[in-house]
């Protein structure tokens, strides 16, 4: 049975599924990792992304990568959509733009996959899913175009919502200051397997490493040292629990020689070591299977 509505030529893929318990059976599944995720969920829905639990207390958007672990564990009782796309389908990739496939909502220092929508904002978004169902049930040539438009539409209306939410004192900052935070962020994104210091970033970005922390102290935002060290930590938890790899063998792929180093990294930030976060986290999920 073909679950969902897709559009599909020359590379480019976006499908839409309406939630219900078989369409969230297949999201579950791997079937839908590779691609960029959008999730549209009213209220009491809880899903899990990354090792964190979201529960839904308002209608809410969560952005999700194709690197992200997404899993929904309970549905509300109002209607959910699911999007899921390729780079080809959409991607602004000129001057790493907020609205991009790597943007703000795909990509934080903040590490917030979620959107909670401001009451005056629901119609609005639900409107844009409706729409966007309505170009799979009469389809015409200009198909590609208008889902590529509503889509481009759901990011930008829900990056200023974001920006409101969680940026804080960084809405007062120059452009910029943004694109400096944002820069940073990007490159941690790219370097974290093989660039594990302040320096190394500092580097990259012209400032002393020193200017680099000042930045981040002056807003009171996490220091750049843990935001390395997190994102280093967060793909070491993935390919804990979704992996066949040994401790080593993560250790080396993260660009550690030592591996000790890195167990005694992880213990520290984690409160365990990294064979038994993998023990528990693969006992967890056996309990939600059965």
């Amino acid at each position: 049975m073909n679950l969902n509505n897709v559009f599909e030529s020359n590379y480019k893929k976006l499908g839409f599924l309406v939630l219900n318990q078989e369409t969230v059976e297949a999201i579950n599944s791997d079937e839908y990792k590779a691609y960029i995720k959008v999730l549209y969920l009213p209220e009491d829905y809880q899903v899990t992304i990354d090792f964190k639990q979201y529960q839904t207390k308002s209608p809410s958007l969560f952005f999700i990568n194709s690197n992200q672990y997404l899993q929904i564990n309970k549905e509300g009782k109002k209607q959910g959509y699911f999007m899921y796309y390729n780079r080809d389908f959409y991607c602004v990739q000129i001057h790493d733009a907020e609205v991009a496939c790597d943007g703000l909502l795909f990509n934080n220092i903040f590490e917030m996959p979620m959107t909670t929508l401001p009451d005056k904002e629901v119609l609005f978004i639900e409107g844009i899913f409706n729409q966007i169902q309505e170009e799979f049930v009469s389809p015409d040539s200009s198909q590609e175009e208008m889902i590529r438009t509503y889509l481009k539409q759901l990011i930008i209306k829900a990056t200023r919502i974001w920006k409101i939410q969680q940026l804080g004192v960084l809405n007062e900052e120059s452009s910029k200051e943004m694109d400096f935070f944002r820069d940073f962020s990007r490159l941690v994104e790219i370097h974290f397997r093989t660039k594990h210091t302040v320096a190394d970033y500092a580097d990259i970005l012209g400032v002393a490493p020193k200017t680099l922390s000042n930045k981040f102290n002056r807003l009171e935002l996490t220091q750049p040292n843990d935001i390395i060290k997190d994102r280093i930590i967060l793909e070491a938890k993935r390919l804990l629990g979704y992996s066949s790899l040994s401790v080593k063998e993560i250790a080396y792929q993260l660009g550690y020689e030592d591996p000790a180093y890195f167990n005694r990294l992880f213990t520290n930030k984690v409160g365990d070591t990294p064979s038994n976060f993998k023990k528990k986290y693969l006992q967890g999920k056996n309990v939600q299977l059965e």
